[in-house]
């Protein structure tokens, strides 16, 4: 019985001495519970937005990639920017370019509108006219400075003759301007091929130009032949036209008895005097060919016309005209061996056709009693005695090759009063 109480009491003992450390377990338990649950990270986790944390291994190696490829992927994109900024600016240069012709075709069209006027409904029968007086191009001055300051201080009205000479034609030349100045025209020029030509012009008081040294050109201009100069002129008056001026461009080997800007129609683009020697071959005529083993259809009716002369037309500041002036040069320039009146002809009168653009061009012919060439004179006019009596505007002896004896025996003619200093002369050439 005390056996069984002493150790009822002893258990009794052990169990009270281990309630408070279970309690303070299970309590110790309980809080770090609670802490887990609202204090996951613990109390001092540090700041993740702390700046100088502390970073492991493979977390800087980590950032060191991503770093390198951002560098990178600026690199690049960089690269992309710098080639779409070269593209952009080549596109803007293009877009410049095409509003730059798209002003001068503006310009054009409404140059055109202009001349056209409104659009109207046709008119009665007979009484319908086409327009044939193309506008003229706005001036450049920037293309040759010096020469439109010359031509500023010589023109008249926008308009001048324009003559080319080098010492090979001085005699002749002379000739040309003293029948310029008896009349009294004011608004001549004559183009120096050459020194020498410049200062005889100069001693003479006749209003000059020479051109800037040109290689391409110079050698012809200085020692060329009649023909080799005349291929010339098409590329110099281009100049002019150019600069806003209408020419009257002129071979020396020509008298001038009136002025000729009195008598101008100025309607066309060109206006030409004609190598034709009456009223059929100078302002055209239905020429009948013949082939008989065609049977009922032998007759084929053709135009003709004879040709203009390149060495005295009137040409306006225009389109058309400045792009026969190129037509003609370009071909001259690649055909050496051809003649300017033959190609001058052929690029105002071929129509278009397949392989080729015709050139649309409003032409007028002279009056071929008034700008007379040598050989209406000489096997014509002096041999009628009603026609005798005209007096031409100029007289170009362009039929024969002795020019000067006949260029001088027209001004004793026509302006000394001597009724027979044409008479020593055959009606053609010795040759």
């Amino acid at each position: 019985m005390m056996a069984g109480r002493r150790d009822g009491s002893l258990m009794r003992e052990k169990s009270s001495s281990r309630s408070p450390i279970v309690v303070a377990i299970a309590i110790g338990i309980l809080l770090g519970c609670v802490c887990a649950f609202f204090f996951p990270h613990g109390f001092f986790s540090p700041d993740p937005s702390f700046p100088n944390r502390r970073l492991s291994n493979s977390q800087i190696g980590s950032s060191s990639c991503e770093s390198e490829e951002k560098i990178n992927m600026l690199k690049s994109n960089i690269m992309g920017f710098t080639e779409k900024n070269a593209e952009l600016k080549k596109q803007v240069t293009e877009l410049a370019e095409k509003l730059r012709l798209a002003e001068q075709e503006k310009d054009q069209a409404q140059k055109q509108f202009m001349a056209l006027g409104k659009q109207h409904k046709a008119g009665p029968f007979g009484t319908v006219k086409g327009l044939r007086t193309n506008p003229t191009v706005l001036p450049d001055e920037s293309v040759n400075p010096r020469l439109a300051k010359i031509l500023e201080e010589v023109a008249v009205r926008k308009e001048l003759i324009v003559a080319l000479a080098n010492s090979n034609v001085q005699l002749m030349l002379e000739v040309w301007f003293t029948s310029i100045k008896k009349v009294g025209i004011p608004n001549y020029l004559v183009v120096a091929l050459d020194d020498r030509i410049a200062d005889f012009c100069k001693s003479n008081d006749v209003p000059v130009y020479k051109r800037d040294p040109d290689e391409g050109i110079d050698t012809v201009a200085r020692t060329g032949t009649n023909h080799a100069v005349s291929g010339l002129k098409f590329r110099i008056l281009r100049e002019f036209l150019q600069l806003g001026y209408s020419v009257l461009l002129s071979d020396v080997d020509i008298v001038y008895l009136q002025n000729p800007f009195d008598y101008l129609y100025r309607d066309s683009d060109v206006e030409s005097m004609t190598d034709g020697h009456n009223n059929m071959t100078a302002y055209g005529y239905n020429d009948v060919f013949d082939e008989p083993s065609m049977g009922w259809a032998r007759y084929a009716h053709t135009m003709r016309i004879w040709v203009y002369n390149s060495g005295f037309f009137y040409i306006r500041p225009t389109i058309p005209a400045i792009e026969l002036l190129d037509r003609v040069a370009d071909r001259l320039s690649r055909q050496p061996n051809s003649w300017d009146q033959a190609v001058f002809n052929e690029e105002l009168y071929f129509p278009s056709h397949p392989g080729y653009i015709g050139l649309h061009a409003a032409k007028r012919t002279m009056d071929f009693h008034l700008f007379m060439n040598s050989k209406v004179l000489f096997k014509t006019i002096r041999k009628d005695d009603n026609l005798k009596k005209l007096k031409p505007v100029i007289i170009h002896i362009n039929y024969h090759p002795d020019k000067l004896p006949r260029m001088k025996a027209v001004v004793e003619y026509y302006v000394n009063g001597k009724n027979d200093a044409l008479e020593r002369f055959p009606d053609g050439s010795d040759w």
